[in-house]
């Protein structure tokens, strides 16, 4: 199993929601590599997507912020800026395996770092699949605590 991990905003925003589906798994899965300052790289992308997932949701703009602002202060979270050369490889990416403008940037993002990128989104895992390594919470979380 991997040591680094990308971790996409869905499994963010999925821990953040007690009352949505795979609420724990995703918890248990963050809390995991928190406990053992396993690092997670993430593109800056992930703090304005979950901002405006929150304040769409939620219409609290205050619970937006603060949310991606504690995000970014959490000492195992590296953000990585999404400069020209970042760019140009999720541009590579999207074109190459017919994904999404943020999802290839997290995918640019695992690639450049060699992580595992842990998303609940199951196109995005299969459309990856043969650049990088990519899972749901779950499986990460067994490989985790297996091991």
């Amino acid at each position: 199993m991997a040591s680094l991990f990308t971790v996409d905003a869905s499994v963010f925003l999925n821990a953040f929601n007690p009352y949505e589906v795979g609420y724990e798994i995703s918890n248990q899965f963050l809390t995991e590599l928190q406990q053992n300052a396993l690092p997670i790289i993430v593109p800056t992308l992930l703090l304005p997507e979950v901002a405006a997932a929150i304040g769409r949701g939620r219409g609290d703009a205050r619970l937006a912020r603060d949310f991606a602002s504690t995000l970014a202060d959490l000492p195992h979270i590296l953000l990585i800026p999404l400069d020209l050369v970042l760019s140009q490889q999720a541009v590579d990416i999207a074109a190459n395996n017919r994904l999404r403008g943020s999802d290839a940037v997290y995918a640019a993002t695992a690639l450049r770092f060699g992580s595992t990128l842990i998303t609940l989104d199951q196109e995005q895992r299969k459309r990856v699949a043969d650049v990088l390594p990519a899972m749901a919470p779950d499986e990460a979380l067994g490989e985790l605590t297996s091991s």
